[in-house]
């Protein structure tokens, strides 16, 4: 009787084969970043929109408009169009009001970090108290969105003259104190879209605080849709820094 054995080795098998996570991701997670994948390019095409438009409408020259005034020829300067601020009317402070916002939202994206870091530890009040956070960040910006939409669409004291004597106030998807109409409808359009963003995410932020509250990730073992929801926040505060650069500073 023969006391040779023989070692069967395994087949070699890849990562994609099935059966194993690629890129040492769940499966929640890739389709995350799919997810957010293709909203980058949908906020891409709208910005490259925006530059393009830009592009092709004239800008303010001193030596050929004179003092600068809204007006109907030539594409605005945002620093004159959003230097307004709550409680201080007829104060000149460009941009501070805008800047407040985007620090507020790089606020709530650190908070957010602190709740993804606390559930990889498993503590479950750290991860309430940063989610609420995160949350309450949330709510202030689309606050102070709402309130800079309704002082653009109220317009200034002074409002614009058009060619024929008629002046205007505020702005809206046809008329615009501002500039050139198409200039209203994509500060509508681009920062509305971002804002419904926003406000998705804090939907999604309570949903996953809730569960938080009461117990759920605990008793699976760990806090992976925080981290889910992490992704989809960070995405938002990130698209809002090229909204801003683009919008505000360009």
């Amino acid at each position: 009787m023969s006391t040779t054995s023989t070692v069967i080795e395994k087949p070699k098998r890849s990562i994609w084969d099935g059966g194993q996570s690629p890129l040492k991701a769940s499966y929640g997670k890739l389709m995350m970043w799919f997810f957010l994948l293709s909203d980058a390019f949908t906020f891409s095409t709208l910005l490259v929109a925006y530059g393009m438009i830009r592009y092709f409408h004239p800008a303010y020259n001193p030596e050929i408009h004179g003092a600068f005034e809204f007006s109907q020829d030539y594409w605005p300067i945002p620093e004159k169009v959003f230097n307004a601020v709550p409680f201080l009317h007829g104060w000149d402070l460009p941009l501070v009001f805008v800047g407040i916002m985007t620090f507020i939202l790089i606020l709530s994206s650190v908070t957010m970090v602190l709740a993804v870091e606390a559930g990889h530890r498993m503590d479950r009040k750290a991860v309430e108290k940063w989610m609420l956070w995160t949350i309450i960040g949330g709510i202030a910006f689309l606050g102070c969105q709402a309130w800079e939409w309704s002082h653009f669409i109220h317009g200034t004291d002074a409002g614009a003259s058009l060619a024929d004597g008629t002046t205007i106030f505020g702005a809206n998807l046809q008329i615009n104190q501002y500039g050139p109409p198409l200039f209203a409808d994509l500060f509508f359009f681009i920062t509305g879209f971002h804002g419904t963003h926003v406000l998705s995410g804090i939907v999604l932020n309570f949903i996953i605080f809730y569960n938080v509250v009461v117990g759920t990730y605990e008793k699976r073992g760990h806090y992976e849709m925080v981290e889910k929801v992490g992704l989809y926040w960070h995405f938002v505060d990130l698209v809002w820094v090229f909204v801003f650069t683009f919008f505000y500073l360009i």
